[in-house]
C-alpha cells in the first residue's frame, strides 16, 4: 500500500506512476476522494463523541426538567454517534479498498512502457559456440535419463514433470549450492510453508492484477504460494522491528505453484514454464533509505551464483509496466537459452520500499522510540527448473554428455562430466 500522505500531497506524481506502467489514473481520483470522504467522517464522529461528553457532565449538575430534558437529548445523540461510527468505520474500509488497488509507485529509473520495453544494464560473458548441432533441454534430458515429461505428463498433467536420476542429483546441487552462498553472505535459512492465509497473499500484491495466477485451496481459505516472498513477507506481520537490528536477511526454499494464466501456447515444450517448481528465495527487511542499495547487493548476490553456473547472461532494468503490483524496481538476470536463441529470465530482484509492510503492518522502532515503516525486498537465488535448461544447453558436448561447472562439482560428488546413459 503506497503512503497516504504521498496520494495526499502529490497525486500528480502517483498519476505519474500510473501512466508509467500504462495504467489509468482514475484509480487516484477515487483514493483522494474517497480520503477527503473518510477525513470527514471522523471530524464528525469526533465532534458528536466531544458533544457527548459534555452532555455526559452535565446531566448530573442538572434537576428536574432540566435533567429530564439532558437525558432526552442523550438519547438522540447516542443514536447520532453510533451512525456517525459505522459512517466512518464504512468510510475507513471504502478507502483503504480503494487505497489497495494502487500499485507501488515505481521508481524514477525503471524505464516507462510494457515488456519489450526493458534497458539493458550489462551482459556478462559471451554466448556459447557449438561446432555441432546443439540439443535443447528436453532431448538432453531424455539422453541423461534427468526429466520426463511424459510421466509427469501423465500423472499430474501438462506443464507437469518428474526430475529423475541426474535431474533430481542436479536439483538438490543447486539448492544446496544456493543455500550455501547464502548462509555465508549472513542470511538466516529457512523452510518456508507453501500455504498461506489470505491476508499473507494480499499484503505482497498476489491477489491483485496476479490473482489469476494463484491456486486457491477450495474450502480451506488457503493459498498456494508462487514464490517463498509471501510466507517471509508475512513473517513479521503485525510486529514491531528493532532498526538497530536491521537488515534481516533470510533465504527460504520452498516448492511454488503457479497456473500461468494468460501463457496458453507459450513455452509448452519443456520446462521451462511449469506449474510447479522449487526455489531459493532472499527476502531482506530493512530501512526504506537503505533499500536501494541493499537492492544492488541482491542483484550481485544472483550475479555470483549464475557466475558459478559458468552461464552468459544480462541485467535488465524493468519497465514499469511489467512490474508486479508491489515493486518500485527489478533487475531482472536473464540466461542465454541456446536452444531458443535468445535470453530468459533466470532470477529477479525487486525492492517493494514500504508497500508491503503497510499492507501487513510491519513497523520499525528507531533509537528514539519513533516508530515508521520499514521496507522489503526479494530476489530469486535459484529457481531450479531454469538453471537446469541453462546448465544443460550450455555446456552441452557434442556425444550429449554435460560439463558441470567447476564450482557445482562437489555438490555432485566431484562429478565432472554428465554422461547420456545409452
Amino acid at each position: 500500500m503506497i503512503d497516504p500522505r504521498l496520494l495526499r500531497e502529490e497525486p500528480d506524481r502517483v498519476r505519474a506512476a500510473q501512466a508509467k506502467r500504462g495504467l489509468s489514473d482514475e484509480v487516484v481520483d477515487r483514493a483522494i476522494s474517497a480520503d477527503a470522504a473518510r477525513r470527514s467522517a471522523i471530524a464528525e464522529f469526533e465532534r458528536l463523541r466531544a458533544e457527548q461528553k459534555t452532555l455526559g457532565k452535565q446531566i448530573p449538575q442538572a434537576q428536574g426538567e432540566e435533567k429530564a430534558a439532558l437525558l432526552e437529548q442523550t438519547k438522540d445523540l447516542a443514536a447520532r454517534v453510533k451512525t456517525a461510527e459505522a459512517a466512518q468505520t464504512e468510510a475507513e474500509e471504502v478507502w483503504r479498498a480503494t487505497l489497495m488497488e494502487i500499485p507501488n509507485v515505481a521508481a524514477d529509473e525503471a524505464p516507462a512502457g510494457g515488456e519489450e520495453d526493458y534497458r539493458v544494464i550489462e551482459t556478462v560473458g559471451t554466448k556459447p559456440e557449438f561446432d555441432f548441432e546443439p540439443r535443447d533441454h528436453v532431448e538432453l534430458g531424455r539422453m541423461l535419463g534427468a526429466i520426463d515429461l511424459e510421466r509427469g505428463a501423465k500423472v499430474s498433467g501438462s506443464r507437469f514433470y518428474f526430475l529423475t536420476g541426474i535431474g533430481a542429483q542436479l536439483e538438490l546441487a543447486l539448492v544446496n549450492m544456493a543455500m550455501d552462498q547464502a548462509r555465508n553472505a549472513g542470511f538466516t535459512q529457512m523452510i518456508a510453508p507453501s500455504l498461506v492465509k489470505p491476508r499473507a497473499m494480499e499484503g505482497t500484491g498476489f491477489l491483485g492484477q496476479a490473482a489469476d495466477d494463484v491456486y486457491r485451496i477450495e474450502g480451506q481459505d488457503l493459498y498456494l504460494v508462487g514464490t517463498s516472498e509471501v510466507p517471509l513477507a508475512a513473517y513479521h506481520s503485525d510486529e514491531i522491528l528493532e532498526i538497530g537490528s536491521l537488515p534481516l536477511r533470510y533465504a527460504a526454499f520452498s516448492p511454488c505453484f503457479r497456473k500461468e494464466a494468460g501463457s496458453h501456447g507459450k513455452d509448452t515444450r519443456g520446462i521451462f514454464r511449469v506449474h510447479w517448481f522449487d526455489k531459493v528465495e532472499m527476502f531482506v527487511y530493512t530501512t526504506v533509505e537503505e533499500s536501494f542499495a541493499e537492492h544492488l547487493r541482491l542483484l550481485e548476490w544472483e550475479k555470483e551464483f549464475l557466475g558459478k553456473l559458468e552461464l552468459h547472461y544480462r541485467v535488465i532494468d524493468v519497465a514499469a509496466g511489467d512490474l508486479g503490483t508491489s515493486a518500485q524496481r527489478k533487475f531482472d538476470c536473464e540466461a542465454w537459452i541456446a536452444s531458443q536463441g535468445r535470453y530468459r529470465e533466470l532470477t529477479s530482484t525487486s525492492n517493494c520500499t514500504d508497500f508491503q509492510t503497510r499492507r501487513l503492518d510491519t513497523r520499525g522502532r528507531a533509537a528514539d522510540g519513533s516508530v515508521g515503516p520499514v521496507a522489503t525486498l526479494n530476489g530469486t537465488l535459484c529457481s531450479t527448473n531454469r538453471p537446469i535448461i541453462a546448465l544443460l544447453e550450455t555446456h552441452q558436448q557434442a556425444d550429449g554428455s554435460v560439463k558441470v561447472p567447476q564450482a557445482l562439482q562437489p555438490y555432485l560428488g566431484g562429478l565432472d562430466v554428465i554422461k547420456p546413459l545409452t
